[in-house]
């Protein structure tokens, strides 16, 4: 099969060609598939939606593996302990979390719209919206490339916390150690989502924080807001050209460090993997701070300037990448960028922020062949 370029796989419609490439459509196809790549010495990177990879335009010197497989399969039925699903790694995201809202499963509403694949979602612990795949993940069935053997993780081996996991830790230049197959989730079953944690969907919801709602409201909800910021993908609209929020936002554990963040700027508490709050630790919102270093919505764009910094948008990348104009925290292909276009305005708002607030945002894609 002739190997489609990166930008033909990813969001960012960024990316170089493959020097091969793997459509994995079963599980045995996708271990086989990387197993032969490992024997033959040549690197590997896996690629589900492409939506957490900003990669370079220069040839991929090695195999890209495509994962396709599809599934979804209820495995235990347990009133006490709730519904226990197992999701193959290439079943996209949304239309698992739409397949649990429409079975009556709780659990995943929170979760509506956001792109890619379901194998991704425990290597990054997706979250939103007050809720993250770790607080109903119960295993990961992955191919273990160094041992060579099938290995599952149980829910304390996956090491869980913000925007992170051991498969996460375990990547070396965006190629993972650990190739997820399937994602068991444990699910509740009932008619309404569980407690709204989040402030603006309580209030897009009419709903107190701790109280709940019906799923599909739930979903429709999460899908309206994702949709105001650009966050839901729609070939039609350039905002979406994006990795989603490339930033994650800051964890501060040091109470010093916040004394040159202003009172009125968010913050949020960290949870640990069963959402509990972690004492001592606190969650600063990283739209917030770039918009608040002068970084507004659309900076890139011709006209677009940072007077606080003194920043010519558009002399970044010459108007091809730019923040959204929807939400700052997406770095946007407005048609003709380059990798190293989007890493060039992820680079400014970067050193921006820490200028302005001594904050240094860390980047949520996988970055393959490129630095910031």
């Amino acid at each position: 099969m002739n190997a489609p370029r990166l930008a033909d796989l990813t969001t960012t419609a960024v990316g170089g060609p493959a020097t091969r490439y793997v459509k994995a459509e079963t599980e045995d196809q996708l271990v086989e598939a990387v197993a032969q790549a490992d024997r033959a010495g040549e690197p590997v990177l896996v690629v589900g939606g492409g939506s957490n990879i900003l990669a370079s335009d220069s040839r991929f010197e090695g195999t890209v593996v495509h994962v396709a497989t599809q599934g979804i399969a209820v495995i235990d039925e347990n009133a006490a302990q709730g519904t226990l699903v197992e999701v193959q790694a290439g079943h996209s995201w949304d239309h698992t979390v739409l397949w649990s809202v429409e079975q009556g499963l709780a659990g995943l509403e929170t979760l509506s719209g956001i792109p890619g694949t379901t194998g991704a979602t425990p290597v990054q612990n997706v979250g939103a919206y007050g809720t993250e795949v770790s607080q109903t993940i119960e295993s990961v069935r992955t191919w273990d490339r160094q041992s060579g053997e099938h290995r599952t993780f149980t829910i304390a081996e996956l090491e869980f916390s913000y925007r992170d996991s051991v498969l996460k830790r375990s990547m070396e230049h965006g190629s993972p150690r650990y190739v997820v197959l399937s994602v068991a989730f444990r699910l509740l079953p009932q008619d309404v989502g569980l407690p709204v944690r989040y402030g603006q969907l309580a209030a897009a919801l009419g709903v107190e924080i701790g109280e709940c709602a019906p799923l599909d409201t739930v979903r429709d909800t999460v899908l309206r807001l994702r949709a105001s910021k650009g966050m839901v993908l729609n070939p039609e609209d350039r905002d979406t050209y994006s990795t989603g929020s490339f930033f994650t936002n800051p964890i501060v554990d040091d109470p010093a460090r916040l004394e040159s963040i202003p009172d009125d700027a968010p913050r949020y508490p960290v949870l640990d993997a069963s959402g509990q709050e972690i004492p001592g630790s606190t969650k600063l919102s990283a739209a917030w701070l770039i918009d608040h270093s002068g970084f507004a919505k659309g900076f890139g764009l011709p006209g677009s300037r940072n007077q606080q910094l003194d920043l010519d948008g558009e002399s970044v990348a010459n108007g091809r990448a730019a923040l959204s104009t929807k939400h700052t925290l997406a770095m946007t292909n407005r048609g003709g960028a380059s990798s190293e276009d989007l890493a060039a305005l992820a680079r400014t708002v970067r050193d921006g922020v820490e200028r302005v607030y001594g904050v240094r945002l860390v980047p949520e894609p996988v970055l393959v062949g490129l630095n910031l």
